[in-house]
């Protein structure tokens, strides 16, 4: 039979059209740096990143009702599941590019670049959160974490962002390392790189030691990049010395983008049908791992005096509450953990808002306690009553979207028979509620005149600008929205209950 000639370039055009947000997102970022060059820090530099990442948005809402596919020879995924979760990137990416604009006037680090390191750390989730291939997921990896560790380290006056920076570097460089170990040992246990072929590799191969071994480790540098216990240690640290609505961006869309990354790879690469008694074997460890994170997170945010570091702890809690719903190992806990990356989103870049228009310190809040922002919410409603929206949210209580988030990836570890690690969940969700309505007792409960003399005096009088209240103000909606009507749980459900992500995986 004769081969017939294949045109590596006809199928481009669609290729193009259907991961539009990854070379779009890279695309913007390269021209902002031009602009950047001869315009050193011009006005015009966030506007334009802004637009973009807005466009690429619509883009993606449009693409939900689009029959899942790949692109790229399979290299990335596009439509559906991937429309929804660069959703979430680009989101969480606009957000904080409308707050980070007053914020880093105000601390006077208003550098151009920053928009173009958001757009190419969003091009880097993008094609990790959507790869089909165990190179893309390394490269997108790799793209995003370089654009954290600059952003991280942003104010270089300051000792403790450098520290941080440092920390996250080194910390990640040799999480990589793992990561790119495991990978290697998966393509010699199954013999290709892509998620969905790696079981049928693996029957052929016969591996399975080889195989597991592979899984360790990528596993390894997933749970660092989420900040899973005990791979949690660069996070309060970084946390609290990343300018903060840059920090906001970092603990939400750079999380979202690995566990959809998990997500895929538990789905497609991990045996299941052909080899059922081998498929369970990573749910008691991702059941461990949620267990410790939990306990571990909630129990050190107790004892925080400054926000940004309690906040910190809080995002390993909710780390563990999304494994939750990963360890139950099916379909309804994988929708409910989407859904949940979702609202931790919302919640979170608007708490990081919030606290970026209450910083004093001029250190990017890393030594602003919370005791020195009493009567917030006698001097600024607004701000009081939207961080009530977010501290209810991130505890659980109805009728906000954590609430729902919860129950999402909750209720599927019931069905598999996890129910000690939800009444693990529920009991640290009550814990939490300690130190996020103690936020708000300060806000409300408290005087402004109960503030330090020597806080008082340091600060400034302060304006909310209109674009950073609209921000605060859509997430309160937003969750408030999710909470009482979330059939957006319904559509995540889709991704893998009609069976098309399966249909579609295949390169």
């Amino acid at each position: 039979m004769e081969l017939e000639a294949i045109n590596p370039y006809s199928g481009l055009g669609g290729d193009f059209l259907g991961a539009f947000s990854l070379w779009w997102t890279a695309l913007v970022g390269l021209v902002l740096i031009v602009i950047d060059i001869f315009h050193n820090n011009h006005r015009s530099i966030p506007w334009i990143g802004g637009l973009a990442l807005a466009a690429a948005l619509v883009v993606e809402l449009l693409s939900f009702g689009v029959a899942p596919g790949t692109a790229f020879f399979g290299m990335v995924r596009t439509g559906g599941f991937a429309a929804f979760v660069n959703v979430i990137f680009l989101g969480s990416a606009l957000l904080s590019v409308v707050l980070s604009v007053p914020y880093l006037k105000k601390i006077e680090h208003a550098y151009g670049e920053v928009y173009a390191l958001i757009l190419f750390a969003t091009s880097g989730m993008i094609l990790l959160g959507t790869a089909n291939n165990l190179v893309s997921i390394f490269v997108g990896l790799e793209t995003m974490s370089i654009c954290l560790y600059i952003m991280t380290g942003l104010v270089r006056e300051d000792e403790g962002a450098i520290e941080a920076a440092l920390k996250y570097f080194l910390l990640g460089a040799f999480s990589t390392g793992f990561f790119l170990y495991g990978i290697a040992l998966l393509y010699g246990a199954t013999g290709t790189m892509y998620l969905p072929l790696m079981e049928e590799g693996l029957l052929l191969t016969q591996s399975y030691l080889l195989f597991w071994a592979g899984v360790a480790l990528l596993m390894i540098g997933f749970f660092f990049k989420v900040s899973a216990v005990p791979f949690h240690m660069w996070t309060p640290d970084v946390y609290q010395g990343a300018p903060t609505t840059l920090t906001g961006y970092m603990s939400t869309a750079s999380k979202a983008s690995a566990f959809a990354a998990l997500i895929l790879v538990l789905f497609f690469a991990l045996p299941t049908p052909e080899l059922p008694e081998m498929g369970t074997r990573w749910r008691p460890v991702l059941a461990f791992v949620a267990f410790v994170t939990m306990i571990l997170g909630n129990v050190l945010a107790l004892s925080q005096a400054n926000v940004k570091r309690m906040l910190a702890y809080s995002s390993i809690a909710h780390a563990g509450y999304v494994l939750v719903g990963l360890a139950a190992g099916t379909t309804a806990g994988y929708s409910g953990a989407l859904f949940y990356l979702l609202v931790y989103a919302i919640m979170n870049i608007g708490a990081f808002g919030v606290m970026a228009l209450l910083e004093w310190d001029g250190r990017t809040g890393s030594v602003q306690t919370l005791d020195s922002l009493a009567g917030v919410g006698f001097r600024r409603p607004l701000l009081g009553v939207t961080m009530g929206f977010f501290m209810f949210s991130l505890t659980g209580f109805p009728p906000l979207g954590g609430f729902i988030g919860k129950y999402a990836v909750f209720a599927p570890a019931i069905d598999a028979g996890l129910t000690w690690l939800v009444i693990v969940g529920v009991l640290t969700s009550a814990l939490s509620a300690y130190y996020y309505l103690r936020v708000l007792f300060v806000f409300w409960m408290r005087t402004p005149e109960e503030e330090p003399a020597s806080v008082r005096a340091q600060q400034a009088p302060f304006e909310v600008p209109r674009l950073s209240a609209a921000v605060l103000v859509l997430c309160a909606v937003l969750l408030l929205i999710l909470g009482v009507a979330p059939g957006l749980l319904d559509v995540t459900e889709s991704f893998f209950r009609t069976g098309l992500l399966e249909m579609a995986a295949t390169p």
